[in-house]
């Protein structure tokens, strides 16, 4: 007896509507391997239709004060209180994550962030007014870009969506947001929320695959286009933006190094780096993943995080014990194990390096020792439950370590002396660097890369300027 799949619409200048020619394509929750909804396929017209209805919504949400905007994000917030249970049983089948940590890990975080921009709306920045030429008197305006093509990723469809949204919306821009063909039910969720706030056309979704972001980045409407992805993706955006010189935001691929020294506890070290390695399955672009240790502690540190990650356990999402859920889909769940599948004679496998159970995506906890700097687990982004663990000689080896790949968008050092930490901390070439810790993220704070990892932040004050433009007028001062 077949189960009637829930059907997922595209939201667009306030109304939800499918698909111009109707096509669409099934959702499949990752832990169970099982389609349970469907989602338009968009095409040229949805896109088309969705742009007209943001650059029609513009001129009036662009011309509303900070304090109106303030106001309606305020709303935003609560509603996303309010109705946290809903978005958690959206998130979760999206994306077979555990309901616990979905509910403590994500719902707080993303509200804060809402009324973070929400306040930062009102705290606009440029220099201050003066006579810089006798006669004239300058000053600068910060003004919104205008209609903001937007793509979210699977890892975290419904924190992506906030991040890209809500800089977006508090600076005075009008939204269109693609979420990724395979988790597109919170997304659609929040555009009810949001339609229930905001005037029509400000927030828009359209659902759909690679070629419907692809359209939506060659739209000549957006003035800005914001990618959450992978360094492919990131570079046809840039690539396809360059052709009208559309902004470009890219956050994009990660390789974090974790410099352990040896004067660390290891037991603390190994608790956090495996928690923040294995956390959301590993599917996490500042993930913990890629481990340095000095020679002296590595194979004390590898010994204790091999039984770490055996302690630790994924399932579905109604488990308690479960640490993390499954991959988000079938081919990532290949990549992970074709990457082990390659890996050189002279790696071992500390532990995991296998699928778990026959239904959903899911993949044990793993550690792969024994690795040189050239190998392709540690050269390319593996996005998945593994950690892999070098040694080091001295610091100066460790920097070159870490530093020698292509991505750098996070990093952490442990250690407990303070100098060699600041030391570090200059040297690694990455948008972020922690300290005896990894993976925590705060509003206040930029988020963002270097390098193949991208450009531009999220988060922060440094986020909401990258959705503004800056314009200087000058005006005389005489009759």
């Amino acid at each position: 007896m077949s189960t009637e799949l829930r059907r997922l619409r595209n939201y667009i200048g306030g109304e939800f509507r499918d698909a111009a020619d109707g096509r669409t394509t099934e959702v499949v929750n990752p832990a169970t391997g099982e389609a349970y909804a469907t989602a338009p396929l968009s095409g040229a017209a949805d896109v088309d239709v969705a742009m007209a209805a943001a650059a029609e919504a513009f001129p009036g949400w662009r011309d509303t004060t900070p304090a109106e905007r303030q106001r309606a994000l305020l709303k935003v917030a609560d509603a996303f209180e309010e109705r946290a249970e809903e978005l958690i049983a959206a998130e979760v089948e999206n994306t077979g994550k555990p309901t616990g940590l979905t509910r403590t890990e994500e719902i707080p975080p993303m509200v804060d962030q809402i009324r973070f921009f929400a306040g930062a709306a009102r705290m606009l920045e440029g220099k201050g007014a003066g006579e810089y030429m006798e006669g004239l008197t300058s000053f600068v305006r910060r003004e919104p870009v205008g209609v903001c093509a937007q793509v979210a990723p699977w890892n975290y469809p419904m924190m992506m969506a906030v991040w890209k949204f809500a800089p977006a919306i508090a600076a005075g821009n009008t939204v269109v947001l693609k979420p990724s063909d395979t988790t597109p039910a919170s997304t659609v969720l929040i555009a009810e929320i949001l339609g229930s706030i905001l005037p029509k056309g400000v927030f828009n979704v359209v659902c759909g695959d690679r070629d419907t972001g692809r359209l939506m980045v060659e739209h000549p409407t957006p003035a800005m286009a914001s990618i959450t992805g992978s360094v492919r993706a990131g570079m046809a955006v840039a690539e396809s933006a360059s052709k009208d010189l559309k902004r470009v935001h890219l956050e994009l691929g990660g390789k974090a190094p974790v410099v352990v020294f040896e004067d660390v506890d290891i037991a603390k070290a190994v608790a956090g780096i495996s928690e923040a390695g294995y956390f959301n399955a590993g599917q996490d672009c500042t993930a913990a993943t890629r481990v340095l240790v000095h020679e002296s502690v590595h194979d004390e540190f590898v010994q204790a995080l091999a039984k770490a990650a055996s302690d630790i356990k994924t399932g579905m999402p109604d488990d308690e014990d479960v640490l993390y859920g499954p991959l988000n889909n079938p081919d990532q769940l290949k990549q992970v194990e074709t990457f082990i599948e390659r890996l050189p004679a002279h790696a071992r496998v500390e532990a995991g390096g296998k699928r778990v159970g026959d239904k959903g995506y899911f993949y044990a906890p793993t550690v792969v020792s024994g690795l040189k700097q050239d190998d392709e687990i540690i050269q390319r982004e593996v996005f998945g439950p593994v950690i892999t663990v070098q040694s080091f000689t001295d610091e100066d080896q460790a920097v070159a370590y870490a530093n020698g790949v292509d991505y750098a968008l996070a990093s952490s050092v442990w250690t407990k002396d303070h100098a060699r930490a600041m030391r570090m901390s200059k040297k690694l070439d990455f948008g972020c660097v922690w300290i005896n810790t990894h993976i925590p993220l705060v509003a206040e704070m930029p988020h963002g890369g270097f390098k193949k990892s991208g450009y531009g932040k999220d988060l922060s004050a440094y986020g909401f300027d990258d959705y503004t433009r800056i314009k200087h007028v000058m005006t005389s001062l005489e009759d």
